[in-house]
């Protein structure tokens, strides 16, 4: 009788070990695939964060009145306040949001707990009757992953001139022409400098708003 052909044992073997690595091909190439697929939606969504956390800045810092945050030891208005982790002022919420008038707005730099910071915002509601602010809401998270930064502030000096930029705002009795955001993001980049000229004149008087206030400080117009 003929012997019946078949496989042998080695044969067998060299092509489950074939196969084998023909597989793993595949998983590598669909793990780098998944991979790129899911970097670029983090970087597309880090760019939407980027992009409406500085329309949200540029806006409200814009809109910003001369209206009370708090007053000194003497009973005198403070209007402004900022460091380079935080800033208190008074703006007007977008939209619906501002049907309850002028809100006291906090935006900081806070820890996230793993090496990080994010930049937060609180509100609060403003009492017509002079008592202390309301919160309103939760504390709102504008970016995160972030690796460092902060706020600075200029004003004009005696002379009306362009004063040195500064990281606080010591003189919370006026309001600072310019205010600058810097940040860099845990991939290293450094997102889009924000510089916001605000619109508004502490000496105006307390909730008188001035829209050429910020640029005649700057020199931009007279």
């Amino acid at each position: 009788m003929k012997r019946m052909a078949g496989f042998t044992l080695l044969e067998v073997l060299g092509a489950l070990v074939l196969l084998a690595l023909l597989l793993l091909g595949v998983y590598s190439g669909i793990h780098t695939a998944t991979h790129t697929v899911r970097v670029g939606e983090a970087r597309i969504g880090q760019f939407d964060q980027v992009s409406s956390t500085q329309h949200f800045l540029r806006r409200e810092l814009a809109q910003a009145l001369a209206q009370p945050i708090a007053h000194d030891s003497q009973g005198r208005p403070l209007f402004f306040s900022g460091d380079a982790h935080k800033m208190r002022f008074v703006a007007p919420l977008p939209g619906y949001l501002g049907r309850l008038g002028p809100q006291l707005q906090q935006i900081e730099l806070v820890s996230d707990g793993h090496g990080g910071e994010r930049l937060e915002a609180r509100f609060a509601i403003l009492p017509p009757d002079g008592s202390a602010p309301r919160p309103l809401g939760d504390t709102q998270v504008l970016l995160d992953g972030i690796r460092g930064g902060g706020f600075a502030y200029r004003g004009v000096d005696r002379n009306g001139k362009p004063a040195a930029w500064r990281s606080d705002w010591p003189d919370g009795h006026r309001m600072p022409a310019l205010v600058v955001l810097r940040l860099k993001l845990d991939d290293g980049r450094d997102w889009p400098r924000l510089d916001v000229p605000l619109r508004v004149s502490a000496l105006a008087g307390v909730g008188v708003t001035d829209p050429l206030g910020g640029l005649r400080a700057q020199g931009v117009v007279r």
